[in-house]
């Protein structure tokens, strides 16, 4: 039922609020909170930001590895199982592509979901850094004694193919393609 109530909070919230503008207060300061939660936690193994990011109630929801329904088994599955890898992830979040959209009860926010599209890679010893998938996001942050926290977080439609020009320099960009009908027409 909890999960049931999560989702639809996530599709009810979609269409109720407009998204917020990037140069916000509300999309910089959960910018700032995934860059904490990723670049730093993930990317670097520094498990105290999941620590002080995640909310005591958070669930986690993954198209791969199922549900995580605590904070502590969450933190700990970073811990003991990305931490320990034999290659090291890097998570990056795909330029242009994060929204936020704010939850107000009766005119007052308490809460925003985030949405997004991330990129991951391997970093094994003595090789080049390689993509390993792209992915959705979307997140839900509550305000806790005036403090974001992380109470729900879905990662889904992971592909092992990344079909972003930026990423891959051997898939030809739009532009390239117009420049390439140009001078053969």
């Amino acid at each position: 039922m909890k999960f049931f109530s999560s989702a639809l909070l996530f599709l009810l919230a979609n269409h109720l609020s407009a998204q917020v503008d990037p140069s916000s207060a509300l999309f910089r300061e959960l910018k700032s909170r995934d860059s904490l939660l990723f670049d730093i936690g993930f990317n670097t193994c520094d498990i105290r930001q999941f620590e002080n990011l995640v909310s005591e109630d958070f669930e986690f929801y993954h198209d791969q590895a199922g549900v995580t329904g605590s904070k502590a088994d969450f933190v700990a599955g970073i811990r003991d199982g990305l931490c320990k890898l034999s290659y090291r992830p890097r998570r990056e979040l795909v330029k242009g592509s994060l929204t936020v959209y704010p939850l107000k009860k009766n005119g007052v926010l308490y809460g925003a979901l985030q949405m997004g599209k991330h990129r991951f890679f391997a970093l094994e010893k003595d090789k080049p850094e390689y993509f390993t998938s792209i992915a959705l996001f979307t997140h839900l942050w509550i305000l806790e004694n005036g403090e974001w926290k992380l109470h729900r977080g879905l990662s889904y439609d992971h592909q092992t193919k990344d079909s972003t020009a930026e990423s891959n320099p051997a898939v030809p960009s739009l532009k390239d393609k117009k420049t390439a009908k140009t001078k053969h027409h």
